[in-house]
């Protein structure tokens, strides 16, 4: 069932990929991308609100926070998740 999920999961991303015609060599930026992102703004927002709560010029120090955020974060992004995939594999293979 498991596996049923994840070959599900990876035709919808190369349908998708296909949709956007990206070439499949750029699809870890592309996920990269989108995971930095989305982890970014979850992460962001949540500090934001629980340092300075909803006070005056929130969303100036969410965005200035939010782009300080995705400059760091999205090289860290591509050098981890090759390196996670790896490490991933390989305890799979014990």
């Amino acid at each position: 069932m498991h596996d049923e999920k994840i070959n599900y999961a990876r035709k919808q991303f190369r349908e998708w990929l296909t949709f956007l015609n990206v070439n499949k060599k750029y699809s870890v930026l592309l996920v990269a991308f989108f995971m930095t992102l989305a982890l970014n703004t979850t992460m962001t927002f949540t500090m934001t609100t629980i340092n300075t709560g909803w006070s005056a010029g929130f969303f100036q120090r969410f965005l200035n926070g939010g782009v300080l955020g995705f400059i760091v974060a999205f090289p860290t992004s591509i050098l981890v998740i090759p390196l996670a995939r790896s490490l991933v594999s390989k305890s799979a293979e014990l």
